[in-house]
């Protein structure tokens, strides 16, 4: 399959240097792949560099652990918008999600939502640290909230996303959301062809992963996001 539409090249080490950023652009250039997904730093420098190729900008907030306020948060999301992001991946107060304040992880994601009301959306629930029953109510929480995306993990934590995860989540947001269709980004654990095949078959409509050129050239990614 063709793997490139799928793809947010990615990039978000604390080490990456501006050269880095232009080399990521230019390999989505080369690769038509849908977005590059840099930290907020760094959104001017390849809003420049990916002008008029069709591939998206995307940025992260609340990055990587969501232990910020939602204003914090709205502010971080709005900056980089107005900075050339075209889609923002934020992450959830992890800490409400587990004690299953519900709540709280719905009007975090409210709040970013209302500062970007027209800007993709991809919420990140971090699945590694929560059970199945908390990976249900993080995924409705992030839909009411406002996602566009539900995304597995920012590729951070103790583990990325699994095929299981993202099939969770398809049958959540199938549940409560027949008639709007938010989708699922896989991010971290792509390791194959046969990986990103097996998220897509799931339900991903999205990949997030560093490993992009090597996926499309059938080569295995290494490690590291």
């Amino acid at each position: 399959m063709n793997l490139a539409p799928y793809i947010d090249h990615t990039l978000l080490k604390a080490t990456a240097t501006p050269d880095d950023i232009r080399q990521l652009c230019a390999e989505a250039r080369q690769h038509a792949f849908y977005a590059v997904c840099v930290n907020p730093v760094y959104v001017p420098l390849a809003a420049a560099e990916l002008q008029d190729s069709g591939v998206k900008v995307a940025t992260v907030c609340g990055f990587p652990l969501g232990a910020m306020l939602p204003e914090q948060k709205a502010v971080e999301a709005r900056l980089s918008v107005e900075a050339g992001a075209d889609e923002v991946d934020m992450v959830i107060h992890i800490g409400a999600a587990l004690a299953g304040d519900w709540d709280t992880v719905e009007a975090d994601v409210r709040a970013v939502r209302k500062a970007i009301p027209d800007t993709v959306l991809k919420v990140i629930i971090e699945t590694c640290y929560l059970d199945d029953e908390q990976k249900r109510g993080a995924t409705r929480a992030a839909v009411r909230g406002g996602a566009d995306f539900v995304k597995t993990s920012t590729g951070f934590g103790t583990g990325g996303a699994t095929v299981e995860d993202v099939r969770l989540m398809a049958d959540v947001i199938a549940a409560l959301s027949p008639e709007r269709r938010v989708q699922i980004k896989a991010a971290g654990g792509v390791r194959s062809v046969a990986d990103a095949g097996a998220m897509v078959g799931a339900g991903a409509t999205r990949l997030g992963t560093s490993g992009g050129v090597a996926l499309v050239s059938g080569e295995r990614p290494g490690a590291g996001y």
